[in-house]
């Protein structure tokens, strides 16, 4: 691989099964599947590069500069070179993402280029738009683009990140921050209840109950309800729906299972609420979305 873009962090310190897409002139986009040894933290490595990972199943913790976070297959997050992070695996379960790995000359080239560096850092989730792109642009890499078409594609690519990450100039933790009047200890504990839920519901046992998820996190639904959306921003419906799509996507992408048995596995009613949860959601329906997503290349 040439000197420059090409080595993650990640690859240095988590197992796993590592598979790159495309590596045009100083970007690399490559997929990861982790392979879970140890519930315990990797040991801390600085970031080279600017790096775009986006989660596409399973959950991580990441401490990244001394904060602690969790992350899931709706996270999306920017990283610049001096970054330290490392990653634990508390739930058991591994975790598959991308990562577009930038050179910072790439990015300074780029008319918005002051707008990446000051952007850099930002964390957040991607919303149903995104999350379609960038499975979309996966199934299009598997399939196999020249060098030309690769750089075009994941430039426009980082155009609709960068429109999310301004799209969200103020974070769910503003909103939180004044509900309990900016107490410190307070918001801390709202943050890990919430993280606790989210860790409950990645697990992927989508057949349990408002009721079931606050008995595990130990406090009442309607308080969970009500911190959860200050947190993140997010109803637990809504957050628990973009898991079970993004969930559906893969299995759209991996198998050619009947569409009742994928609906089945995640907890949908029947079919049709499946694909009506999936088109309230991508505009599209399962069908059509696993013939988008197939790695099949085109004849």
């Amino acid at each position: 691989m040439p000197e420059g873009v090409g080595s993650d962090p990640r690859r240095k310190t988590t197992p796993g099964r590592w598979r790159v897409l495309g590596h045009p002139e100083g970007i690399l986009i490559y997929e990861v599947r982790c392979i879970v040894e140890s519930h315990g933290w990797t040991e801390p490595v600085v970031e080279r590069f600017y790096n775009l990972i986006l989660g596409r199943s399973g959950a991580y913790r990441r401490r990244l500069n001394g904060r602690t976070a969790f992350s899931d297959a709706t996270s999306v997050l920017l990283t610049r070179p001096g970054d330290e992070m490392s990653v634990s695996h508390p739930l058991g379960c591994g975790d598959s993402y991308t990562c577009v790995q930038v050179d910072p000359a790439v990015l300074a080239e780029r008319p918005d280029g002051t707008r990446w560096l000051e952007t850099a850092g930002w964390e957040g989730t991607s919303d149903a738009a995104l999350d379609l792109a960038h499975r979309l642009l996966i199934a299009e890499f598997r399939r196999g683009l020249d060098r030309f078409e690769m750089a075009e594609r994941l430039h426009r690519f980082l155009d609709g990140v960068l429109g999310l990450a301004d799209a969200r100039t103020e974070p769910p933790e503003a909103d939180l921050a004044r509900a309990v009047g900016r107490r410190p200890a307070t918001q801390a504990a709202h943050r890990r209840l919430a993280d606790r839920a989210r860790e409950v519901l990645t697990a992927g046992d989508f057949s349990l109950g408002l009721d079931e998820v606050a008995r595990k996190v130990g406090v009442s639904p309607h308080h969970l309800s009500r911190v959860f959306h200050r947190v993140t921003g997010s109803s637990l419906t809504a957050y628990r729906n973009r898991l079970r799509v993004r969930a559906v996507l893969d299995a759209l992408a991996e198998d050619a299972r009947p569409l009742r048995a994928v609906a089945a596995e995640h907890g949908f009613a029947d079919q049709a609420h499946l694909t009506r949860v999936v088109r309230d959601h991508l505009g599209h329906p399962p069908a059509h979305l696993r013939r988008l997503l197939t790695r099949t290349r085109p004849t």
